[in-house]
């Protein structure tokens, strides 16, 4: 049996999908955008369906800040009668898969999953050319993908936002003393780990060599981002088991906010990449003779 679809559901009546031969469904109901908007940073959803029953509740939608997260990994359909065609080009140059007229459940049903399944094709053509190999995490032009694209909502109304970039130093010596695809693995815990500390919301990627950003893109502080860049900085400094060994990293991080150091995601990214290679490491010991310990007890660190 093939596993549920799950469905966010930002309609005024509930929406009947059961015993659709396009399922099966499991619907999740949100009042508002702003509920919406809390429930897709809690748990994921293979589509989102928002009923615009006005002109005015379409434009809403156009300029709705949590609209970037919801494109990115669910299909994003809408039911609007007559809309405006401005809008609805406008809507899917941001991502949303479709725009739909009233229709009944069954044709709801079906632009779902066909939308599901387009989404599904599209990411997996994306993820071939934008994933760092050693990690699996999105690379570089992945990540300037995401900013820009948030960047360019945010342009619409403005909100906080937070990249932070961490060099990690105590690569080059596990692979001195441990070989290449030890050095591979240590790089993939730290992955791991980093993720694990992070919403679903945030984005983990790989810059290449030993250097990883993260995107937060909701933040309800300004100073949201220091505070998560020292919480990721002190995690990353206990120890890890590569192996069998012990191995210690160092961290250097850099940091920057949306809209206080640009309004460009080249221009963040330049700023947080420059600042982490100014500041004093965190952590590391002597790492570099850390392989000759022997077994490690270090945890957290089974991935």
């Amino acid at each position: 049996m093939n596993a549920p679809i799950q469905i966010l559901c930002i309609t005024a009546q509930p929406v009947d999908l059961w015993g659709s031969p396009y399922g099966p469904f499991v619907l999740h109901q949100a009042a508002s955008l702003d509920e919406a908007a809390r429930d897709l940073q809690s748990r994921p959803h293979d589509a989102v369906l928002i009923d615009a029953p006005t002109p005015a509740a379409l434009s809403a939608l156009a300029g709705w800040p949590a609209l970037l997260h919801a494109v990115l990994d669910a299909a994003v359909v809408v039911v609007s009668p007559e809309p405006d065609v401005g809008v609805v080009l406008a809507l899917l140059q941001s991502g949303v898969q479709d725009v739909l007229p009233p229709t009944g459940s069954a044709g709801i049903a079906r632009a779902l999953r066909l939308a599901i399944e387009r989404k599904r094709i599209e990411m997996g053509a994306r993820k071939v050319h934008a994933t760092d190999l050693a990690t699996g995490l999105p690379n570089h032009l992945q990540l300037l993908e995401h900013m820009t694209h948030l960047v360019a909502l945010r342009a619409r109304e403005p909100a906080p936002m937070a990249l932070i970039v961490l060099r990690i130093e105590g690569l080059a010596g596990t692979e001195a003393a441990l070989g290449v695809e030890a050095a591979n693995v240590l790089k993939r815990k730290v992955a791991v780990r980093m993720r694990s500390a992070l919403r679903a919301s945030d984005v983990v990627a790989s810059l290449g060599g030993d250097t990883f950003a993260v995107l937060l893109a909701w933040i309800d502080a300004p100073d949201d981002g220091e505070r998560v860049a020292r919480k990721l900085a002190t995690l990353l400094t206990q120890p890890f088991s590569v192996t069998g060994r012990e191995r210690h990293v160092a961290v250097r991080v850099g940091l920057a906010s949306f809209p206080a150091h640009g309004d460009r995601a080249e221009d963040l990214l330049r700023r947080a990449l420059g600042q982490a290679a100014q500041v004093a490491t965190m952590g590391g010991g002597d790492h570099a003779q850390a392989a000759d310990r022997g077994p490690s007890a270090a945890a957290n660190d089974d991935a």
